[in-house]
């Protein structure tokens, strides 16, 4: 029994997906279903991306945006 399904409801709805899509399209469907958990296993799997970013770059970057904030703070400050 698989989470409260049991044999009869699978045939059940094995013969209602057959009737829908017919003989030949189920292999389709199923190497189709079968890559896309293969490709969303490997997705979860894989580790975030790394950063190539040197270390001086990225402390330029923060500074930019810290002062584009203080700029904006001190034009609001101002209105």
């Amino acid at each position: 029994m698989i989470g409260g399904i049991g044999i009869p409801e699978l045939l059940i709805i094995l013969a209602i997906v057959l009737v829908i899509f017919g003989a030949n399209k189920l292999p389709e469907i199923g190497s189709g279903m079968g890559r896309a958990i293969k490709n969303f296993k490997k997705a979860t799997g894989e580790p975030e991306e790394i950063d190539v970013t040197s270390e001086k770059e990225q402390i330029n970057s923060e500074q930019k945006t810290q002062d584009d904030d203080n700029k904006s703070d001190s034009a609001n400050s101002s209105k």
